[in-house]
């Protein structure tokens, strides 16, 4: 495996110290971080095939997103002749079933392929994605799994589980993931992890929840499920159940350290404490959260309780920049307290916090010797203050965008370099995710909303 020298700028490193380096330089040799240190020892010590020139700029590690669709890509600019909707329930019902109604495996490949691409090129190297699909289930994660692999960076992926149909539909989607799961554990070099993923628990009976909660222990694989994102999660539950969303998901045994909760908009403090001591993480996702009209997740007291929170996209803005900021500045809005939250804590969230989520912080999620390397080089086309050891984290929350980044290396590998990508075509990914959306905007004029719960 080539080995690769990063050479000067200012080293976000994330580890436990937080340090940030001037003067220093890394080591990547077999996929991981061997050497870190003040250059000219790095230089003197260390020889390497490939060079990369950080000087002017920032290496951090690769952005971790924890939380997307990468089917959401498709749906990018489409005008749809559907009644506006009034609340989350109705773009589900008028939007995304049907949606996802209409996916095919064609579909998610291309989706995945042009995701994929988009996170490398904006700073991303590593995601959860849940892929939901009806009428595509069965193989669908090997074609999802297959982009990835292309593309060079990393993805834990499932097929979101649900029962709004059938029982059937439900299992279905549960066996996809075992198979998957049970299948990739046999490969070797492949960067792609598997996970069990559940809709939502208004679309999913307790028997099903058991279920995965059982399979997920037994094949040791994380679950994630979105959690009182809108109202229409908590009515249903307090009204079927006489329970809060996060009382169920405790009562019927599915929380864990090796469950991820996605959004936890309308959670009160009593179910904050059930989350804290059950150890379940939370995957912030604020730009979907605005673009949904839901509200804003309490996130100042999830973390003051100590659970750990990362954060994600929900398939909508890939730029994990844009997101970190996002996040930076909405719960200031929301407490109307410029001091709500700080700009390191939002840097965790989208680097090692996201690696903690899904049990990957010993490998991932920052700059150390004997982690995978997994880093991005930074250079702002537009720079009209000085960037130090001071002022960069600064500028990562309010001036870099994705677009910023020069290269990409994951596991060790330069998979971007000065804006140029060096495994997937770019070109071709694009006409596929074209075509893919093209079909499916034209399946979507006869779609009709799809009202079906459990």
């Amino acid at each position: 495996m080539t080995s690769v020298l990063v050479k000067g700028g200012i080293i976000v490193t994330m580890d436990p110290h937080r340090r940030i380096l001037s003067d220093h330089s890394i080591f990547i040799e077999d996929g991981k971080f061997r050497a870190i240190g003040k250059t000219s020892d790095i230089m003197r010590d260390w020889k390497a095939q490939e060079v990369i020139d950080a000087s002017g700029g920032i290496a951090m590690p690769g952005l971790i997103c924890s939380h997307t669709h990468l089917y959401g890509m498709l749906l990018r600019g489409a005008t749809l002749d559907i009644a506006p909707p009034s609340d989350f329930t109705q773009i589900l019902q008028r939007i995304w079933w049907p949606v996802d109604e209409s996916l095919t495996l064609d579909d998610a490949y291309a989706s995945a392929l042009v995701g994929c691409l988009e996170f490398l090129k904006t700073g991303t190297t590593t995601f959860a994605d849940t892929y939901s699909g009806p009428n595509s289930i069965d193989g669908v994660l090997d074609m999802i799994a297959k982009a990835v692999d292309e593309v060079g960076i990393r993805g834990l992926i499932a097929f979101e589980a649900t029962e709004r149909h059938s029982r059937q539909e439900g299992e279905r989607g549960v066996q996809e993931n075992v198979r998957f799961a049970r299948r990739i554990g046999k490969e070797q070099g492949s960067k792609v992890k598997p996970l069990f993923s559940l809709h939502a628990s208004f679309t999913v009976t307790d028997e099903l929840i058991q279920s995965v909660r059982g399979l997920a222990s037994e094949l040791a694989v994380p679950v994630t499920i979105h959690t009182s994102e809108g109202l229409g999660d908590l009515q249903h539950n307090m009204v079927r159940y006489g329970k809060r969303t996060v009382e169920r998901l405790r009562d019927v045994g599915l929380l864990a350290p090796d469950v991820v909760l996605a959004h936890c908009v309308h959670v009160n403090g009593s179910e904050l404490d059930i989350v804290a001591v059950s150890g379940a993480k939370v995957a912030h996702n604020p730009m979907s959260n605005m673009l949904n009209a839901v509200g804003t997740a309490p996130v100042r007291d999830m973390l003051r309780r100590g659970i750990r929170v990362g954060l994600g996209n929900d398939g909508y803005i890939f730029d994990g920049f844009e997101n970190i900021r996002a996040a930076y500045l909405i719960h200031r809005v929301m407490s109307r307290d410029p001091n709500a939250i700080d700009a390191y804590s939002v840097l965790e969230m989208a680097t090692i916090t996201g690696a903690e989520l899904y049990g990957l912080a010993k490998e991932l999620g920052s700059i150390e010797v004997g982690k995978k390397a997994d880093l991005i080089v930074i250079k702002p086309d537009v720079l009209p203050t000085p960037l130090n050891s001071d002022s960069v984290v600064g500028h990562l929350i309010n001036s870099i965008d994705g677009d910023d980044v020069r290269t990409t290396i994951v596991d060790g590998r330069i998979v971007m370099r000065d804006r140029t990508v060096l495994t997937a075509d770019e070109k071709i990914a694009q006409r596929k995710a074209q075509e893919a959306a093209a079909g499916l905007w034209e399946r979507l004029r006869t779609a009709r909303p799809q009202v079906d719960v459990i």
